[in-house]
């Protein structure tokens, strides 16, 4: 899972640039795997479930953000980034409390 991870940040900054429209298989591809990690969390008890609840509001809030930029029919370059921004943050967060000393 972490290739997979690692696969998809590198690529990433190339794809954002190639796509046009609104289809964007690397910022979903993202949103399928921090989903997975939350899960994991919840599974293994890394994640209270605070923070689980935190954690998925700003998925949804990304998802949102997403739904928005598309809904004139273009996601441009710089909705792109903000996108993959957010995720990054995102990411760094699941991270964050996963491997905190806080257990369920």
């Amino acid at each position: 899972m972490k290739l997979r991870i690692l696969a998809v940040a590198l690529l990433a900054p190339f794809a954002g640039a190639a796509m046009a429209g609104t289809h964007d298989p690397v910022v979903n591809e993202r949103q399928a795997i921090q989903h997975e990690r939350i899960e994991q969390g919840i599974a293994s008890g890394e994640l209270t479930k605070k923070e689980a609840a935190r954690l998925r509001t700003e998925q949804r809030a990304i998802r949102a953000e997403e739904r928005a930029f598309k809904s004139d029919g273009n996601l441009t370059k710089n909705e792109r980034k903000q996108l993959e921004r957010d995720l990054n943050r995102s990411s760094r967060d699941i991270y964050n409390q996963k491997h905190d000393a806080q257990v369920r």
